[in-house]
């Protein structure tokens, strides 16, 4: 491999010759071979955007005036970065000290030495077109950065709303059919009263619904902005126009309604609305984790568990034991959970150590943000597609779990009373019988009478009359 010799604060280093980074990230890959990732696609490609409305404003304010090829190709470069054409020369690892240091320069660098491409010139002839003098001209990481953040997770929860929202939807079709299959409802996984599988299955789409308007809200908090702060929110080494002006450049490129923040440098030094959007999916992943539990749960067995439910078979479970089928889409799903609830934590405690007038934990933060909306995303549509759609209720299982369970003497206590209800469960146990043999032998109920308690519009009638009585 050839190189080339450049030079920063620390001396010579040599940059392979055909890169379009420079010896700042060259830097940055020795010194932080943490996690052998790259930064998120998503932040990447939101650095072109804020570096292409840095560069137009300043531009617009008489920047590169002499030199409108150089302006030309520093936008055009900017543009390529924004559209994702060079993120494979972004090689900083996700997890670097400085704040965000080694990924702005990553992106001065890159932007810098294809501008020089564009214009012909040999790359790291930075005489001509500058990663500092040039690229990151009235800008500083700490405005830079955490403003392209908040861009990509924008985008990222844009994109991740609609597969909430399918899988909310597909929860509330799979309610709507399942809805006259009565079933014993449980608390504390004991018998308590009758429930219908479709109640259980709306309840987990109004749980995901809440979630999602809270994602929504959440969305709205990132549409504030430090750019034009520079490096703690004093704006120095930016002309008034420019911190003016810049924010609405942004929006005006990105068609997404950014204001800047009323106090830079509060919103240079305060990362708490990550906090914010953090504990929104960490509830989220509480939601998810709570309804793949139960899935889990009612699916059990299937012949000597629960088993009122069965998932759609996807793999075999077992390579020592025959026929077994494990629920493989809801264990993932737990796994997701237990991530997004972790990475909380960490985030929890990157945004409460900011230091001064910054927080020097950027990258973790976006790190966690950005990649748990990939998986929660990837996760809602596989379990909307590979589970949700295909679970059917196993009917005989739930009648018979009716039957025998003291959740029917619970619908005739105010028929007989509380005592005498207990003692004929009670007896039914002992008896090896089913509560439903019990009372129609005592003549307390006929055939007919059982069957009519168990109906699934009986058991609705009763959310019905309490929905009329609320209104």
């Amino acid at each position: 491999m050839s190189y080339r010799i450049e030079h920063d604060l620390l001396g010579e280093f040599q940059v392979p010759a055909d890169a379009l980074y420079g010896v700042h990230t060259a830097r940055s890959m020795q010194n932080f071979p943490l996690t052998g990732r790259h930064v998120h696609p998503a932040w990447i490609q939101a650095m072109g955007d804020v570096k292409l409305a840095c560069a137009k404003t300043s531009r617009a304010l008489g920047a590169w005036k002499d030199d409108p090829a150089k302006a030309d190709a520093i936008e055009s470069a900017c543009s390529e970065l924004a559209q994702g054409k060079l993120n494979a020369s972004v090689v900083v690892d996700p997890l670097q000290g400085g704040a965000g240091t080694s990924l702005n320069m990553n992106a001065n660098e890159v932007i810098a030495n294809r501008a020089l491409e564009i214009l012909g010139i040999e790359k790291g002839s930075y005489a001509r077109v500058s990663p500092l003098d040039d690229i990151n001209y009235q800008q500083s990481t700490n405005d830079v950065c955490p403003t392209a953040y908040k861009l990509a997770l924008i985008r990222q929860i844009d994109a991740f709303l609609p597969a909430l929202k399918t899988l909310e939807l597909t929860l509330r079709v799979k309610s709507d059919q399942l809805s006259d299959v009565v079933k014993v409802g449980r608390t504390q996984y004991q018998d308590a009263v009758l429930t219908t599988v479709g109640f259980e299955f709306k309840a987990y789409a109004e749980a995901l619904a809440r979630d999602f308007a809270r994602l929504v809200q959440a969305r709205k908090a990132m549409l504030r902005v430090n750019l034009g702060g520079t490096a703690i929110g004093t704006c120095v080494s930016a002309s008034h126009e420019y911190v003016e002006h810049v924010v609405h450049t942004l929006a005006e490129i990105t068609d997404i309604d950014f204001v800047q923040n009323d106090d830079l440098i509060d919103g240079t030094q305060n990362l708490d609305d990550s906090a914010y959007v953090s504990g929104i999916l960490k509830t989220l992943a509480v939601s998810l984790l709570k309804m793949s539990t139960d899935l889990r749960f009612m699916s059990s067995g299937p012949q000597a568990g629960i088993g009122e439910i069965s998932l759609p078979p996807r793999q075999a479970g077992s390579s020592i034991m025959p026929g077994k089928v494990n629920p493989v889409i809801p264990e993932a799903m737990t796994q997701v959970c237990f991530t997004v609830i972790g990475h909380d934590t960490a985030i929890t405690y990157a945004t409460s150590q900011g230091c001064l007038e910054l927080n020097p934990f950027l990258p973790l933060i976006a790190d966690c943000l950005l990649g748990d909306l990939d998986l929660l995303g990837n996760a809602c549509k596989m379990m909307t597609e590979r589970c949700i759609k295909g679970i059917v209720a196993n009917v005989d299982k739930c009648r018979a779990g009716v039957a025998s369970s003291t959740a029917l003497i619970t619908a005739m206590v105010a028929r007989i009373g509380y005592d005498r209800a207990c003692q004929i469960g009670i007896d039914a146990i002992a008896e090896g019988r089913s509560i439903r043999e019990k009372l129609i032998d005592m003549k307390l109920l006929t055939a007919e009478e059982a069957d009519a308690l168990t109906n699934a519009d009986v058991v609705r009638s009763t959310m019905a009359d309490k929905a009329r009585h609320s209104h």
